[in-house]
């Protein structure tokens, strides 16, 4: 496969909006004008004494630029705009998730969800202010992600982990555990009321949706593996979204090597025949979530005695 340059902006792109610094400010460091570098980033030819000129500024190496073995990726930022890159023209996604399908949820989880990134930063770290813009600006990448697959509804297949399901709906849908008892109920509501939308849509037998549940936990680094026309793309990543939403560090790794693709096939395909699927699947969320109803007054008789 020869080399692409529109993939090559599209990482441009991404490492740039996750650098923190404007378009103007990298092109005047980099001794091009703003116009030539928003024209990189559309695939435009780039000499190689600019990529490297562009890779230092944005800490980035030459070969990930290029897409050259295993992009590495230290931004959430820069993250989830090459994975809406990628997701622009995937055909068939298959996602290895914790509680939540963030493309699945419910418009109501995706107004929550910036409440609970911003609180999940705490009050007292160094650079809260650029953390909290870095948030701003992954919302904006998240609003797009979601636009474009109800636009393109590619096939997708979801395992998520039982038990961290169950822990979603014990705690909710929060970002800290030092919120008020009356804002931690309000969110144990939508915790349960998003896993009755995964029932209804496990229900529904949507050809183009399968659901999995795996009874005991998932990996602790969620992956993707994304078909696209010509080829496969593993998306690896520590960032989450869901319980205990983590936006602040972590890397994250994008790659198409074909020995890390057959790998992580094997393990998406073990899972898939240990997961609880259709009926099966939904009646354990629906138990899940009886059982949460029953337990919530004993909780909170407990915390008044």
């Amino acid at each position: 496969m020869g080399v692409r340059y529109d993939d090559i902006g599209d990482r441009l792109k991404a490492f740039r909006l996750g650098s923190g610094l404007g378009a103007e400010e990298i092109a005047q460091r980099a001794g091009i004008s703003r116009t030539a570098l928003y024209r990189f980033e559309k695939g435009e030819l780039v000499k190689i004494e600019t990529l490297e000129k562009l890779a230092d500024l944005l800490d980035v190496s030459v070969t990930t630029l290029l897409g050259v073995g295993i992009e590495y990726i230290p931004s959430a930022v820069a993250y989830f705009e090459r994975l809406r890159q990628v997701e622009e023209t995937a055909e068939h996604l298959t996602v290895l998730a914790g509680p939540i399908s963030f493309l699945l949820a419910t418009d109501t989880f995706m107004q929550t969800l910036e409440i609970t990134l911003r609180e999940s930063v705490p009050e007292d770290i160094d650079d809260r202010p650029r953390i909290l813009e870095d948030v701003s600006r992954i919302m904006e990448i998240l609003r797009s992600r979601k636009e474009t697959y109800r636009r393109r509804l590619p096939s997708i297949v979801n395992l998520m982990s039982g038990l961290e399901i169950s822990r979603f709906v014990r705690d909710g849908m929060v970002g800290s555990y030092t919120l008020p008892e009356e804002v931690r109920r309000e969110r144990r509501a939508l915790a349960r009321a998003e896993m009755e939308h995964f029932a209804k849509t496990i229900e529904a037998e949507d050809m183009g949706i399968q659901i999995g549940i795996v009874p005991e936990t998932l990996p602790h680094f969620g992956f993707q593996i994304l078909r696209q026309p010509d080829r496969e793309v593993l998306v690896q990543s520590p960032f989450r979204l869901g319980e205990h939403p983590n936006v602040m560090m972590g890397v994250a790794m994008i790659t198409s090597a074909p020995e890390a693709l057959t790998l992580h096939r094997r393990v998406v395909n073990a899972m898939w025949r240990r997961a609880l699927k259709g009926q099966a699947a939904a009646q354990f969320l629906r138990q899940l979530l009886d059982t949460a109803e029953k337990e919530a007054p004993l909780r909170t008789l407990r915390r008044a005695k």
